[in-house]
């Protein structure tokens, strides 16, 4: 059995490996007069070097230089100039122990080090030990011991004792967790715990697996079902509170252990493990059933409403004809008046010569239901189906506990008074209930008839706590995402201590006055001087007309040229299969290696199968299918790789490190420099269990489906990629990405189109530090919101909107930036706080202010907007490119029709993740035999200027086999690492 590792390879270098680039060889690496001193009294030359080099890696490092070791060129060259050696000559020193030893001995004195006591070793494992309670990361563990070591002046052991003092550590932080979750529960509870690992008779399964396959799809009964499960979870007696016990990065990797354990081998652990990683998954599934629950209930009651709606929009169509035959007899009333005014006869029977009063009275009750069935409101028709809410309205609220910001808050009160009903069996309200949280038309629906109608007002109920949950006014006890937005926040006094230090890190200043004039003095002078360029037309592709700013679209700048040159090199890729271009682009990156076991942290010892899970993400095939269509692995190879190895961070991990080598690839420079992307969702629809799931939008058609909301930099690099309901805003994502990524890009300006502007989300940009540039539509009809009134810019006055609001700005300036601190720190992801503010029926004062931000931000925009045709079109060229990749990821995830089938969002998450690591493993592979095949052909003389070179994508897939039965373990002949091209001569030959 292998050694079990705490470091990667590169974990390892980066902690021991003397380092080879020049800050560090200046930093570290330069000899002061006192060593030049030291080095001089060695006598021969090679000494002279080796003691130099014993020196500096002592002082840096910490560590002595080890037999047979030989340090980077670099180094010795640096080192050789200082003390006027031959670098060569250093494979001479220390070839007598002695002289080593008499060096190290003398530098220990000189540097004021010494070597490792018991005590020492002892200090430093406490310190590992204190940093594994925290993570199960074996950087920071080593890190932490290495630190210790060296802040006691102690020579540190080598790299292996090291590494197995951290796995010390980890083990024994493990344990003491485990300990602090168990340690008070009585043994009846212990057995209990037990008992969720065995069948149990009444349900034919384990109990744990009947807890995490709680239903997800919108239902009455699936909703009854979570309800069912959270009273059996509360049964157990286990405190929520223990998650209090132990770090939250501890807490996260037990959740992380237990979510992909089945029972089966849970039943392996040794007591302790086992019963601490059933107490975390109660917990856990506690939160997460709460949070779905209320999800469904929200869904729901929409839907209850939208159905309402939609029955009123049928019936006014099934009474078209009724509608069109009243209208003509009211059409022909009207003109039988208008004759008998004009005549001056009587006008009684003027109506009924001319149309018939028998024909008139004869309508009126059709007429009075076609009235009556327009006018209804959405809460009578929702009524109608109050059988379906009655059967899960009662168990809902009865297992849940509601609370408000507002101190008597009347929904808490309806809510008790509907609880009351249901426990009493009674079906009439009494004659004084709550109705404050109602509005008045629903006030007047509910007590038309004098006393309440329960249904309505049940129903009416309902709707106000579906729409406070939305925008967390209100709250549930135990849930996660149902919390109080301040919840959500970094707390206030990390806050205090970060402002009073000046560590907010924010794009904006702490004193909200002195932004306020800066930008004030910025827009004025914009502003002024877009109005002389207007009156004046020397604005680019825009003119003034009738006190209008009109845009001229921009014309495509793609020359001629570069759509020969795509078309020659798209025949020079070599033909490849798609397994063959991942396990290729894994050998150049190590992109498989991120996907980590989820306790040892070690890479995947079956490679095809973690790859081979990893396309079946990506074509949509799925494990099962992705086993049957290929050679030599199972599906049993492939679950097991995706259940241990599989999980949002390792995508995100081997996401980054295919982007980061796409990034650092010198062909890249030429499509950017990675600091702009653009975000955009795709569309894919829905089918099977995955249908009854998704919500429909009818932009996209009348089936249901779901949206890859991705981010894409302009090096064609994907970064970021997550499910989004296709009915959801995609601004409250647009900020998301930017932070929930782990490549080297720093991206500074982002392109979206208009689905994903808002001003809020334009308010927090600023705050951020980056740059928001979204393509609006219909840019003419949107307002210019200023300081100063209308009639300081009056060839700007049709643009001029209502004033910014200085005010509540700088009230609520302190909570902005803690809002901002929160984003930038990812304490909290910008799409909580955003659907939170967009759901809220009445906006808080922060969100109002956020706002007020926006339209400062987007007025700034738009006039740059209108000033600058290189912004529009960087912001075109931006959003093309990721257009484009659309294509490319349609092309790849082909199967099933390109439709989702996986009803739980983790699912989804997985196929989003999975079709974007494919799809950048695809465009970093076209990139190196992009750069490869120009390489040829300036070889053979073309000239091919990075101006049109440029223009050409790596977005061809036409050489690579997606389909078909996948080959993992052929053998390819690859001279010098690279496939050949496919040149003219080459094909002949072949053929």
């Amino acid at each position: 059995m292998a050694r079990r590792m705490l470091l990667k390879i590169q974990e390892r270098q980066e902690l021991f490996d003397i380092p080879t680039d020049e800050d560090s060889l200046i930093h570290h690496y330069s000899l002061s007069p006192a060593d030049r001193l030291e080095v001089e009294l060695r006598r021969r030359e090679h000494n002279r070097l080796g003691f130099a080099i014993q020196l500096c890696v002592m002082r840096h490092l910490g560590r002595v230089l080890s037999v047979n070791e030989v340090p980077p060129s670099a180094v010795l060259n640096y080192l050789a100039e200082q003390v006027g050696a031959d670098p060569a000559s250093f494979a001479r020193y220390a070839r007598r122990e002695e002289t080593r030893s008499n060096h190290i001995a003398h530098l220990l004195v000189y540097l004021g080090m010494r070597s490792a006591t018991a005590q020492d070793r002892r200090a430093a494992l406490l310190s590992a030990i204190q940093a594994a309670s925290a993570t199960d990361k074996g950087f920071p563990i080593a890190n932490a011991t290495i630190t210790t070591f060296r802040e006691r002046r102690v020579l540190l052991p080598v790299a292996n004792v090291i590494e197995r003092m951290g796995l010390l550590a980890r083990t024994i932080a493990r344990r003491r967790a485990e300990a602090a979750l168990i340690s008070d529960l009585t043994p009846e509870t212990l057995e209990t715990l037990d008992a969720l690992l065995t069948v149990d008779p009444a349900i034919g399964q384990t109990r744990l697996h009947w807890l995490k396959s709680a239903p997800d799809t919108p239902g009455v009964m699936n909703l009854v079902g979570l309800t069912e499960r959270i009273a059996y979870l509360r049964s157990l007696g286990i405190d929520p509170q223990l998650q209090a016990r132990i770090p939250s990065g501890r807490w996260d990797q037990m959740v992380r252990e237990g979510d992909a354990t089945p029972a089966w081998l849970a039943n392996d652990f040794t007591a302790s493990r086992r019963r601490a990683m059933l107490v975390v998954q109660v917990i856990k599934l506690g939160q997460k059933l709460t949070d779905e629950a209320m999800t469904m209930f929200i869904k729901l009651i929409g839907r209850l409403f939208s159905k309402a709606n939609n029955r009123k929009k049928q019936r006014h169509i099934n009474t078209r004809a009724e509608t069109s035959k009243a209208l003509r007899l009211f059409l022909d009333t009207i003109v039988a008046l208008q004759t008998a005014n004009d005549t001056g006869e009587d006008a009684i029977d003027t109506l009924n010569r001319q149309v018939g009063w028998y024909r008139l009275l004869q309508i009126k009750p059709g007429l009075e239901s076609i009235v009556e069935s327009n006018s209804a409101s959405s809460l009578a028709l929702a009524a109608e189906q109050y059988g379906n809410l009655r059967k899960y309205a009662a168990t809902f609220l009865q297992t849940f506990s509601f609370q408000s910001r507002r101190r008597h808050d009347p929904l808490l009160a309806a809510i008790a008074t509907l609880r009351s009903l249901y426990a009493e069996g009674r079906r009439v309200l009494p004659d004084r209930v709550p109705v404050a949280h109602l509005s008045k038309s629903d006030r007047k629906l509910i007590f038309e008839r004098g006393k309440p109608d329960p249904r309505l007002y049940e129903i009416a109920t309902l709707a106000q706590l579906r729409d406070r949950l939305r925008s967390r006014d209100v709250w549930v006890e135990g849930s996660r995402a149902f919390r109080p937005i301040d919840e959500h926040l970094m707390s206030k006094s990390t806050f205090v201590a970060l402002k009073e230090e000046d560590k907010l890190g924010l794009g904006v200043q702490r004193d909200g006055e002195a932004w306020l004039a800066e930008v004030q003095q910025m827009m004025d002078f914009n502003l002024k001087r877009l109005a002389y360029r207007a009156r004046n037309g020397k604005l680019e592709g825009v003119r003034l007309e009738a006190g209008t700013l009109i845009v001229t679209p921009h014309s495509r700048d793609v020359p001629a040229a570069a759509e020969d040159l795509n078309a020659e090199i798209s025949e020079m890729y070599p033909l490849v299969e798609i397994p063959d271009l991942l396990r290729e682009v894994h050998e150049w990156t190590g992109f498989a290696d991120q996907f980590t076991h989820v306790r040892t942290g070690d890479v995947p010892q079956n490679l095809s199968a973690m790859l081979a899970g990893v396309l079946a993400d990506g074509t949509n095939l799925g494990p099962k299918r992705m086993a049957g269509a290929s050679k030599g692995i199972s599906a049993h190879q492939i679950g097991w790789m995706r259940s241990f190895h599989a999980r949002s961070e390792t995508y995100r991990a081997a996401q980054a490190c295919v982007t980061d080598a796409h990034t650092l690839h010198p062909h890249s420079r030429l499509w950017g420099d990675g600091t702009t992307a653009s975000s955009d969702g795709q569309f894919f629809r829905a089918s099977d269990r995955a249908a009854k799931r998704g919500d429909i939008n009818l932009h996209y058609g009348s089936e249901p489906g779901t949206k890859f909301y991705s981010g894409l930099s302009d090096q064609y690099g994907y970064f970021s990629i997550l499910p989004i309901s296709p009915t959801e805003s995609e601004a409250v994502y647009v900020l998301d990405g930017l932070f929930d990524h782990e490549t080297i890009l720093e991206i500074e300006e982002l392109f979206t189109d208009t689905g994903g502007a808002s001003d809020q989300v334009f308010g927090l940009f600023p705050f951020v530090g980056k740059r928001f540039a979204p393509r609006l539509r219909n840019i003419k009809d949107r307002k210019f919101h200023t300081f100063e009134k209308a009639d300081a810019y009056p060839a700007l006055a049709n643009h001029i909107g209502t004033p910014i609001n200085t005010t509540l700005i700088l009230e609520n300036w302190d909570d902005l930036l803690r809002l901002g601190a929160s984003v930038t720190t990812r304490a909290v992801a910008p799409s909580t706080i955003l659907k939170m503010y967009a759901t809220s029926s009445k906006a808080n004062d922060l969100a109002k202010a956020l706002r007020e931000i926006g339209r400062i931000e987007r007025t700034l925009f738009m006039i740059e907007w209108y000033s600058s045709q290189a912004l529009r079109r960087r912001c075109q060229a931006g959003l093309n490119k990721g257009e484009a990749a659309h294509k490319l990821k349609r092309a790849v995830f082909l199967h099933e029709r390109g439709e989702i089938r996986d009803h739980s969002y983790d699912s989804q998450a997985f196929r989003a993740s999975g079709l974007n690591l494919v799809v950048s493993a695809i465009v970093h592979w076209n990139t190196v035999y992009l750069s490869r095949a120009v390489a040829h052909l300036r070889q053979q003389g073309r000239n091919i200027p990075d101006d049109v070179l440029k223009h050409i994508s790596p977005l061809s897939w036409e050489h690579i086999n997606l389909t078909g039965i996948y080959s993992w373990d052929t053998e390819q002949q690859i001279p010098e690492g690279f496939r050949t091209l496919r040149l003219p001569g080459n094909i002949l030959r072949a053929a």
